[in-house]
């Protein structure tokens, strides 16, 4: 193994111990270099690649912090990735959505506040099929967010934020609004609005299934 992977594989031992916790500051390089067994150069390259991560963040000057460690953060690099795949890749996504994003639908209707209920429809009020690309990309993502948001679990959240690729997204809705099927899909917005407004978990699955289904069908054909 190479001398960086130890390194970072003892940072990562240290932080899942709790000899880490987040938000906490580490020891000075030599300190720590010395108490790993490590060289100063292969700690330095360890610390980078946690930083690029998100599990560490280097401030200039004041020394280096464990991040908070929120899923947010460390599936950012998800998200990069995502965006630089193509073609085969990008259905292979979109198949990884239409399982969680049912099962997202369903779980929303058991735990979704009046407050996040407003929310969602207020995202769906405010676009209309007249919208340009962006607006309608911006919706999406917020609308697919919020239900994800809704039930409770931070890591799903977080994951199917990172599965939903601005570039990817920005390319379906291109092709939807050239399609003249805008109203269409806003549409199924609203009754899969309607399934959460009525906390119905079936009927919300089911129509985040076929919402789902669709656009990986349309991405299908555009190929």
């Amino acid at each position: 193994m190479a001398v960086t992977d130890q390194a970072i594989l003892k940072i990562k031992e240290m932080i899942v111990s709790g000899e880490l916790s987040p938000g906490t500051r580490l020891p000075p390089e030599k300190e720590l270099s010395e108490s790993l067994g490590l060289s100063r150069n292969s700690l330095r390259e360890a610390v980078k690649a946690l930083e690029v991560i998100r599990v560490l963040d280097v401030r200039r000057g004041d020394g280096t912090y464990v991040t908070s460690l929120e899923p947010r953060l460390l599936l950012e690099a998800l998200s990069f990735v995502v965006d630089l795949h193509q073609d085969d890749s990008v259905l292979e996504v979109f198949a990884v959505r239409r399982m969680l994003e049912p099962q997202a639908a369903a779980l929303a209707c058991r735990s979704i506040t009046e407050a996040q209920l407003a929310e969602i429809e207020k995202q769906v009020a405010d676009v209309g099929e007249d919208a340009d690309v962006e607006t309608l990309v911006a919706h999406d993502l917020a609308f697919h967010h919020l239900i994800a948001e809704a039930t409770g679990n931070a890591y799903l959240t977080s994951l199917l934020d990172s599965l939903s690729s601005h570039t990817v997204r920005a390319r379906v809705w291109r092709g939807i609004t050239e399609g003249g099927s805008v109203a269409r899909t806003i549409d199924e917005h609203c009754a899969i609005l309607d399934a959460l407004r009525g906390r119905n978990a079936e009927l919300a699955q089911a129509l985040m299934i076929a919402h789902v289904s669709g656009v990986e069908h349309w991405l299908r054909k555009a190929r």
